[in-house]
């Protein structure tokens, strides 16, 4: 779009954008057109949001980071040459929504690649199952099988479905949301809950099991792979996708389970606001760029849909242009003569 990117990766992520710089490079992108500089947020990141000619972010990370980033924008209004556009996609608390009339084993083969794929360290992973009374007992046995084949392990080893956390600070982070659950008197361990730091930072897939719906798991986002679920009363459907919408104060992904087709209508009415990428029978995870774009509301950014027109449109800055072939030469209009 004609502009010049300064790329920032996080500082965990550096060895993948490196060779993505050279992939970029031997593609035959210019030198100058994508400069990646690493280092810590504030050492890079500071000096670009304080200079006159910063014209827009896009990030992605942490909703408090963006938060920040924000504020300094602001606080730096009058010294930039031009307003910056800002784009975010930030945090989310994703939902699957089960209804009575759904496939149990398309539910459970959802719930658990949904929320243990990449160890749930996506921003789309799936975080919190609401699932009706008469369903669970059978869906539960079906998840629990299927994690119970789950293999751990070296990332470099295909045949390993789950690989440590990302590093040491998240793997502190989510234990203690597991801890935390571990001594409620409103939630139970159903599976999983170990934790090993002695070769990388391997945590269980784990699910709870939780009596409130707004158990704190249900509504902080974890970022790791744990899952917890809320029963509710089969009557209490569309009650309880209210309540699905109102408990986070994010809106990034979701998705419902069901065959009956006006319990889908009524799932995607209630639930308009509560994701930007919303999943009939499917997992709320893995949208493609150029077939799906992605991004969500609330606290989950600014919605501009990445991977598409819609995100692309915003790096442009439109210039109209008129030409006229045949200017007036007297000032005075038709309508003004007199009668």
């Amino acid at each position: 779009m004609g502009n010049v990117v300064l790329w920032k990766p996080a500082s965990s992520a550096v060895y993948s954008a490196y060779y993505a710089m050279q992939l970029f490079k031997a593609a035959g992108l210019p030198d100058g057109v994508i400069n990646m500089v690493a280092g810590a947020g504030a050492a890079i990141g500071n000096p670009a949001l304080n200079h006159p000619h910063f014209a827009g972010v896009h990030f992605t990370g942490s909703t408090s980071t963006f938060h920040s980033m924000w504020q300094t924008i602001g606080g730096n209004i009058s010294r930039y040459k031009t307003y910056p556009h800002i784009v975010g996609e930030t945090g989310g608390k994703d939902f699957i929504f089960v209804h009575v009339s759904a496939d149990l084993l398309e539910t459970a083969c959802a719930a658990v690649r949904g929320a243990f794929e990449y160890q749930g360290q996506k921003c789309s992973a799936a975080s919190r199952m609401y699932v009706p009374k008469s369903l669970w007992p059978q869906l539960k046995d079906a998840m629990l099988g299927m994690i119970r084949e789950i293999k751990m392990g070296d990332v470099t080893d295909f045949t390993n479905f789950m690989n440590a956390v990302i590093d040491r600070s998240a793997f502190a982070t989510i234990t203690e949301y597991i801890d935390y659950a571990k001594k409620s008197n409103e939630a139970e361990i159903l599976i999983g809950g170990g934790t090993s730091d002695k070769t990388g930072y391997f945590i269980e897939p784990t699910v709870i099991l939780t009596t409130n719906p707004k158990f704190k798991t249900m509504e902080e986002e974890i970022f790791g792979p744990v899952l917890t679920v809320f029963v509710y009363d089969d009557a209490k459907y569309e009650e309880t996708l209210r309540l699905c919408d109102e408990t986070s104060p994010y809106a990034l992904t979701g998705a419902i389970f069901a065959r009956d087709r006006q319990a889908i209508a009524l799932a995607s009415k209630i639930l308009r606001d509560a994701a930007g990428n919303f999943y009939i029978n499917d997992k709320p995870t893995a949208a493609v760029v150029g077939q799906q774009p992605f991004g969500g509301a609330r606290a989950s950014g600014t919605n501009d849909k990445a991977g598409s027109f819609l995100n692309l449109i915003r790096w442009s800055s439109p210039r109209t242009i008129k030409e006229n072939f045949v200017p007036p030469k007297d000032f005075k209009y038709p309508f003004m003569q007199e009668k």
